[in-house]
C-alpha cells in the first residue's frame, strides 16, 4: 500500500486528502488538536483514511505533506520525518505570521527555513502552495490529458523532486520544476504563477496576488487548466 501522511487538515490538505483517496491511496491525517478533532473528515474519506497524531502521520507516510501556518513550522518534529519528502504547501503570511526579517527582505525562503529545522536527513520539496484548494479540488485530470494542468515544485534534493512528481501525476497533474528550493520564491504569493493562473481567465487579469483573504470575484471564478508552458512561462517572468 502507498500512503500519504497529511500534517495539518486545512482546506489544502482536505483537498489533497481527497485527491488521494480519490487515486487510491491510503492517508494518514494528523493535526495539532489531536486525531478526535478530524473524525467528520476521515468520516467522509472512508476506509483508506485514519486520523493519527502528528509523529505518526508522519512516520507512516511514504510521502509527508505539511500544511501548517509558518508561524508553526519549528514545531514539526525532526525525527520522525528523518529521511522522508517532506512537501511543504505553506505560504508565508506577514499578518497571521508575524513578520520575519530574513523573508521580507528575501534573503531567504520560508520552505528553507523548514528544511534548516529539519535538518539535512529530510528532503523538502516545495509545492501546491500557489493553487487555491478549491481550483486544486477540481482541476486533476489523468495523464495525458490535453488538458492536464501543471503545478510547479523546487527542492535541493533531486530524489525528493522526482518523488513529489509522482505523487502529483498520481493526483492527476503534471509538474514544473522550477529549480533548487530557493526557486520557490518563484511561485510565492505576489508572482504571476501564484493562484491566478489557475482560474478561467489569464493570469494578468488580477496582477499579483498576495497570500491570505482571495480578492473579491477570485473564488467566484471557474477553475481553468494551466499547462506546464504556461507555468514555465510565468516563472520565467517571475525571474526579471
Amino acid at each position: 500500500m502507498t500512503t500519504l501522511g497529511l500534517i495539518g487538515s486545512g482546506m489544502i490538505g482536505s483537498s489533497l486528502a481527497r485527491l488521494a483517496v480519490h487515486a487510491g491511496l491510503d492517508v494518514v491525517l494528523s493535526n495539532s488538536r489531536g486525531p478526535k478533532t478530524l473524525t467528520g473528515l476521515v468520516a467522509e474519506l472512508g476506509p483508506r483514511a485514519r486520523a493519527a497524531t502528528t509523529a505518526e502521520a508522519a512516520a507512516a507516510g511514504d510521502w509527508v505533506v505539511v500544511c501548517v501556518p509558518f508561524k508553526a513550522y519549528d514545531s514539526l518534529p525532526r525525527e520522525p520525518l528523518a529521511g522522508r519528502t517532506v512537501i511543504d504547501t505553506g505560504n508565508y503570511s506577514p499578518r497571521r505570521d508575524g513578520r520575519v526579517e530574513a523573508l521580507e527582505n528575501d534573503s531567504t525562503t520560508s520552505s528553507e527555513l523548514l528544511q534548516r529545522h529539519l535538518g539535512e536527513s529530510a528532503h523538502v520539496v516545495k509545492a501546491f502552495n500557489n493553487i487555491h484548494h478549491q481550483h486544486l479540488a477540481v482541476l486533476n485530470r489523468p495523464t495525458g490529458a490535453d488538458d492536464r494542468t501543471a503545478l510547479p515544485i523546487a527542492g535541493d534534493n533531486a530524489e525528493a523532486k522526482r518523488h513529489a512528481t509522482e505523487l502529483l501525476d498520481t493526483l492527476g497533474y503534471d509538474t514544473v520544476d522550477a529549480g533548487p528550493l530557493a526557486r520557490g520564491r518563484l511561485f510565492a504569493p505576489g508572482t504571476p504563477a501564484y493562484g491566478a493562473p489557475y482560474t478561467e481567465l489569464s493570469a494578468e487579469s488580477f496582477g499579483p496576488l498576495a497570500a491570505g483573504t482571495a480578492p473579491p470575484g477570485f473564488l467566484s471564478l471557474k477553475a481553468g487548466p494551466a499547462s506546464a508552458a504556461e507555468i514555465r512561462a510565468l516563472l520565467a517572468k517571475a525571474r526579471v
